[in-house]
């Protein structure tokens, strides 16, 4: 499958940049602002598996607070970015809604780490993400995307709000934004990389 560049410097991207290549999952809850992260940041046309949301599935979709979607991602999102020479990450968005959380298993083989968005106004729906990631050890970064008209919090109140465990970052963030979306790019991979060390020198001892 060959992609292509959001920018436009010509770059032939249908083959894997030389280097270390990390995958990174992207989840949270339904509507939080995976898709438009994972597209935001990502330097190749992302690929999206979004469907249109049906009078059939509203028995099931959960959309308060997002009352003005109209699509949901129901495999995952892709994308790719470079954060240095040598090192780039595939990012895989996870869908949201519970009837699809059979396919987290698939995807988080061999992450490396992942972020979970967050909404303020909808705290609880990132709590599924959280409780997955700690049950398996996938080191984490909690991603508060900041709506427009959301209430503010700081990154103590949203950490203590959602029980997280001592050492997991909790950053600010504008999903839309490429730069806000790949400061928290950096910021799981150094969170991951510390954790993938200590867990090593533990075992090695």
């Amino acid at each position: 499958m060959a992609y292509e560049r959001s920018d436009s410097s010509g770059t032939d991207e249908s083959a894997d940049p030389a280097g270390l290549a990390l995958k990174i999952l992207v989840a949270g809850g339904f509507g939080v602002g995976k898709t438009t992260l994972v597209g935001a940041v990502s330097e190749i046309r992302p690929l999206r598996t979004e469907e249109r949301l049906s009078r059939a599935g509203a028995s099931v979709d959960d959309t308060g607070g997002v009352g003005s979607k109209t699509t949901t991602t129901v495999a995952m999102d892709f994308g790719r970015i470079t954060i240095r020479a040598g090192l780039s990450l595939y990012l895989f968005g996870t869908p949201g809604q519970d009837r699809f959380w059979f396919l987290w298993d698939d995807l988080s083989q061999g992450a490396l780490g992942a972020v979970v968005l967050a909404d303020t106004r909808r705290l609880e729906d990132c709590f599924p993400a959280v409780d997955y990631f700690e049950h398996r050890k996938i080191p984490f970064v909690v991603a508060v995307n900041c709506f427009t008209g959301a209430r503010a919090y700081g990154a103590a109140d949203v950490s203590r709000a959602l029980d997280l465990d001592r050492g997991t970052p909790v950053v600010l963030c504008d999903a839309r934004d490429r730069d806000s979306g790949k400061e928290v790019l950096i910021r799981v991979v150094e969170h991951a990389g510390r954790v993938h060390t200590a867990r090593f020198l533990d075992s090695a001892n």
